[in-house]
């Protein structure tokens, strides 16, 4: 029997079709009956019917909102939607929430005794259906393949029991596997110049598809008796080889394969692979251990680029080192600071090349470089810039995992160096465009101060003498000196101009105490000495 819900808020709609209703005859028990869709959903909560009749003007919660969280949470519940509004917008709403029914009030009970009939075949048909045995054994073995998958992969990544190892490949049909093992890990580059065409579509369809054309490629290859292929849900394509008495037969086999990967994964599909070949295990129990070491050749792309068979054994003959500049992040951070854009690319090449040939472990490489970072962080936030450079914020200390080789690594660095001149050039011109203004401001202030030295307009702005003269004559095209005489000598032609004033009285205002110097810089300014230029600005006026 059926368990059934009414939700309504209109009491005599409830009452009634729970008296005039034999629920139990048309294979339904009542198990409750709401006056709104939010008592009605903590019910459901609890009880989890079968079907819900529910009205859809309700307070709280509507019946449509009530059919959206229903269908969300528990989709296997079926609705009859009720309502007294024939309105087309509320039929498609309940359509896109699979809404069973949607009929209008009022409604007679020979209408409800006959559409409970009707949901009550659809359910006996579901519940048929889902316990036919030869439809469930159908499904499983469409699920074969990936449950497959799974089974392998976690056979490799965490282990398991001889035992269980057998039975699993008793029940997939997989071939008994011979000591010893080896595994390959294939891991796709990038997708070449599919994924940055300009105006191209691209999307993960297309990545899949090429993914499943690479598989398809590693299964013509490795075509052989004693070797496994999978995918993994990391999307990388894990090959198992075994049956070889000989290890070096065993590795033999494994780079032959991986080449013929390689090679023709970039000549037919124009994109690459890079493999990593573990060490051998011994056993199946032992499994984790060879792909752990494969994963770890896999890391050493990050050192010698993409394209490649990597294989851990010819890693091990070659002791870490620590990174060969200790300095290194300091002398970048410098190299930003003096906008040495050359010195600073230069640091770059440099370290990455002393990296690769360091092999130091991946993670303290990745350390490494975040510590430069870092360095260039702290230099921007020292100046209260970095707010103001989108390329360096904490967020950046994590981007160094997305990249797959040190040479993108390379060209990331410059990128962020690049962006942190340009903030710090950015803001070196502001700020001494600022300080010019108040330089010059101060000057037509205090002009008349005979005592105005250059050193107390430095301590005015805050600056040191001689960068502010290397600045200022940026600024104006002159020098300190040249500027206050020019000034000096306008303010004096004004007084020429408008007052009687004698000239040795106007040398003083405009800050000259010796009004025979002041007589000799005026006409070498003005080509006139004072007399003849007031006696001309005399003539002009009187035209």
């Amino acid at each position: 029997m059926y368990k059934v819900m009414l939700v309504d808020d209109e009491s005599w709609v409830r009452v009634g079709l729970k008296n005039t209703i034999d629920w139990p005859s048309h294979g339904f028990e009542l198990i409750g009956d709401y006056e709104n869709g939010r008592d009605a959903w903590e019910a459901i909560e609890r009880s989890k019917p079968d079907l819900i009749i529910s009205d859809i003007s309700m307070p709280f919660m509507d019946g449509l909102e009530l059919a959206g969280a229903v269908a969300s949470q528990y989709p296997y519940i079926k609705m009859i939607m009720l309502t007294g509004f024939d309105q087309f917008e509320y039929a498609q709403q309940a359509i896109r929430l699979k809404v069973s029914d949607f009929i209008l009030k009022p409604i007679t009970a020979s209408e409800i005794r006959q559409l409970l009939d009707k949901v009550r075949l659809e359910m006996d048909e579901e519940l048929k259906r889902h316990e036919d045995r030869s439809r469930l054994q159908s499904q499983l073995n469409q699920s074969l393949p990936l449950l497959k998958e799974r089974f392998l992969e976690r056979m490799v990544v965490l282990g398991l029991g001889k035992p269980e190892i057998q039975e699993r490949f008793a029940f997939f049909g997989l071939p008994a596997l011979v000591p010893g093992y080896v595994i390959l890990v294939a891991d796709i580059d990038d997708f070449g110049e599919r994924e940055h065409r300009e105006n191209g579509y691209w999307d993960e369809h297309d990545a899949e598809f090429l993914r499943f054309a690479a598989y398809n490629i590693f299964e013509e290859v490795a075509k052989r008796e004693n070797v496994l292929l999978f995918r993994t849900r990391e999307q990388r394509i894990v090959a198992l080889l075994s049956g070889r008495e000989e290890a070096s037969a065993l590795y033999e086999d494994a780079f032959q394969i991986g080449e013929e990967v390689r090679h023709h994964v970039e000549k037919f599909l124009k994109f690459t692979v890079t493999i990593g070949v573990g060490r051998i295990s011994t056993s199946l129990e032992q499994l984790p251990y060879a792909y752990r070491s494969a994963l770890a050749a896999l890391d050493y792309r990050f050192l010698f680029g993409k394209n490649r068979v990597l294989g851990i054994l010819d890693m091990e003959g070659n002791p870490s080192s620590p990174p060969p500049n200790s300095d290194w992040s300091r002398k970048l951070a410098a190299s930003v600071k003096t906008a040495s854009i050359q010195d600073a690319y230069r640091l770059i090449e440099e370290e990455v090349a002393g990296l690769k040939a360091s092999l130091i472990p991946i993670e303290a490489c990745f350390l490494h470089i975040q510590k430069a970072v870092l360095s260039l962080m702290n230099t921007i936030q020292e100046l209260s810039l970095l707010d103001r450079n989108p390329a360096l914020h904490p967020q950046t200390l994590m981007d160094v995992y997305r990249f797959k080789t040190l040479d993108e690594i390379e060209g990331w660095l410059k990128q962020i160096v690049h962006s942190a001149m340009e903030t710090i050039a950015d803001n070196r011109d502001h700020f001494t465009s600022s300080q010019m203004s108040r330089a010059v401001e101060y000057i037509e202030t205090n002009y008349a101060n005979e005592k105005m030295s250059l050193q107390e307009l430095c301590r005015h702005v805050l600056m040191s003498t001689s960068y502010f003269s290397l600045v200022f004559k940026q600024h104006t095209g002159e020098t300190f000196v040249e500027y206050l005489t020019g000034v000096r000598i306008a303010k004096a032609k004004e007084l020429l101009c408008h007052t009687s004033l004698k000239f040795y009285e106007i040398a003083r205002k405009v800050g000259y105490g010796d009004p025979n110097y002041f007589s000799i810089l005026f006409k070498k300014r003005t080509g006139r000495t004072s007399k003849e230029y007031r006696e001309m600005h005399t003539k002009e006026s009187s035209r």
